[in-house]
């Protein structure tokens, strides 16, 4: 199998995957606010928030411990990657034991002066509580068997495991609707186990059908390769904080100057932004791994033309989405939301468009990732990130308005960081800067231009209505196929394409 067709096969698992869980999810969190009551669910919430701070933590880990596993598996050596796993295992196994121990020491000063809870139902919080503990720390022991399944690209079983994962969660609901006993504690501690029994399938799963899911920390003990992931984390690290520092600094500089009123319009474009980026990240999953084992079998033309393909396709994604949303925004808003806040349709098109600028240099990231020597990277990467914060103060300081929440994090973290990571990817992996401009930038400023000249004749034409919002979606949609004939598309790209849509049709007529 070609890797462009493997690429859109895993790419398709992971957006049924999605489709299966997002709508899982929605009822799940339907029938827990309905079970549990807006108290109880505000209770989880505000607890496991406390844990959930440490999830930037765990995806700095994955990323590195699958940069290592991919790498090793594009260089095809066995004992390496034996020597790799077990380190890995090893390293996060301490992380893991110093979370616990940091989340234990935290107990006191959470639940004694942060924590707003009723004293009648501090045992149940206390619960859950520890639970979320044993949840965060099966979740660290899992990232070296996720890392593996990533390496090997197996996103049918990956996405499974999320499926069943999600309809774990949908069970729990159900016992907590019919319960007689503490509905929060009874929540808790199911949500906690489901943890366990992922990271149990999982494991059996890897230790059967990865030859290098060799339990042996002695044998394969190397302190080259200790030294070299303990590194790579460190500098993975300064950007995953930076990066946090920024995400939640914004909110908070927003709150002092403006208040909660904002920081809800900021919430609602956030939520948007998720929602749609969970597209283009689906793909990048699937092809992050296709761009580290090409480079550790040193196909570095390989790894740039996927990379090239991934700065091109994942932006085209949220845009596919994005654009049409713009167009319609405070339709769709005031559908969604009984009372919109002030400045959110402002809000979601300024974010859906820091978006769509990051995913232009994202493959690119991972390309320079995979190389491995990311010290100055790091250092350049984590000033753009939290820059914006200091800039939006200044701003808000000397009187500017809201829209300058927004001004800083595109022109500093979006571009400004696309310009850190294209420059390194040119540096370090070879990566053709007039290239990516004729291949990435100029397809994707024109596919833009298409889609919104086509978008806005509905609205131009058509008062706000359920008719305009579908006419708008089908013109940008015929747009941007308009612009992927002509130009957003090369000839390898369309035959692909078209082969892609041959074969799931047949497969549609087979089945009838």
């Amino acid at each position: 199998m070609s890797t462009s067709s493997r690429i859109i096969k895993n790419t398709s698992y992971l957006y049924i995957k999605m489709a299966i869980t997002i709508f899982v999810s929605l009822y799940t969190t339907r029938l827990i606010l309905s079970s549990l009551g807006a108290s109880d669910f505000g209770i989880f919430n505000v607890v496991g928030g406390a844990i959930a701070m440490l999830g930037f933590l765990n995806s700095t880990m994955a990323n590195a411990t699958q940069r290592f596993m991919s790498y090793a598996e594009g260089e095809g050596e066995i004992e390496k990657k034996r020597a790799i796993f077990n380190v890995s295992l090893v390293l996060h196994l301490l992380i893991a034991v110093a979370t616990l121990a940091l989340l234990l020491l935290a107990i006191y000063p959470l639940f004694n002066g942060v924590f707003n809870i009723q004293p009648d139902r501090m045992f149940a919080a206390k619960i859950v509580y520890f639970s979320l503990i044993f949840s965060a720390v099966l979740t660290i022991i899992n990232v070296p068997y996720d890392a593996v399944m990533t390496a090997h690209e197996n996103m049918l079983y990956y996405s499974i495991i999320g499926i069943f994962e999600s309809l774990l969660r949908l069970g729990v609901a159900f016992v907590c609707v019919y319960t007689a006993k503490d509905k929060l504690i009874i929540y808790g501690v199911l949500m906690a186990c489901i943890p366990l029994i992922t990271l149990t399938i999982m494991k059996v799963y890897c230790h059967k059908h990865y030859e290098e899911c060799v339990i042996a920390p002695r044998k394969y003990w190397d302190k080259s390769i200790v030294n070299n992931i303990s590194s790579f984390f460190g500098w993975n690290f300064l950007t995953a904080i930076s990066s946090l520092f920024s995400a939640q600094g914004i909110g908070i500089v927003l709150n002092h100057f403006f208040g909660t009123i904002l920081n809800a319009a900021q919430g609602v474009a956030q939520q948007v932004n998720g929602a749609l980026s969970n597209f283009s990240g689906n793909m990048m999953k699937a092809l992050n791994p296709v761009i580290t084992k090409s480079a550790g079998a040193q196909k570095s033309e390989t790894m740039n033309r996927a990379t090239l393909a991934g700065c091109k396709f994942s932006p085209l994604m949220t845009m596919f989405f994005g654009v049409p949303l713009s167009l319609e925004i405070h339709y769709v808003l005031a559908i969604w939301l009984k009372k919109v806040p002030d400045w959110a349709a402002v809000f979601v098109i300024l974010q859906l468009l820091q978006s769509v600028i990051t995913q232009m240099a994202d493959s690119a990231a991972t390309s320079v990732y995979a190389k491995g020597e990311i010290k100055h990277y790091a250092i350049w990467k984590s000033m753009m990130n939290a820059m914006p914060v200091i800039l939006v103060w200044l701003a808000f300081g000397i009187g500017a308005g809201p829209i300058w929440l927004y001004i800083p994090m595109i022109l500093v973290y979006a571009i400004g960081g696309d310009v850190v990571i294209i420059y390194f990817a040119h540096q370090k992996c070879g990566l053709n800067i007039p290239n990516y401009l004729k291949k990435v930038i100029f397809p994707l400023f024109g596919t833009f231009i298409i889609m919104l000249c086509f978008g806005c004749i509905p609205t131009l034409l058509l008062e706000k209505s359920f008719l305009r919002l579908v006419l708008t979606c089908l013109t940008t949609s015929i747009g941007m196929m308009v612009s992927a004939m002509l130009f957003a598309l090369n000839e390898d790209e369309k035959k692909q394409v078209i082969s892609f849509v041959k074969e799931f049709m047949s497969k549609i007529k087979i089945k009838k």
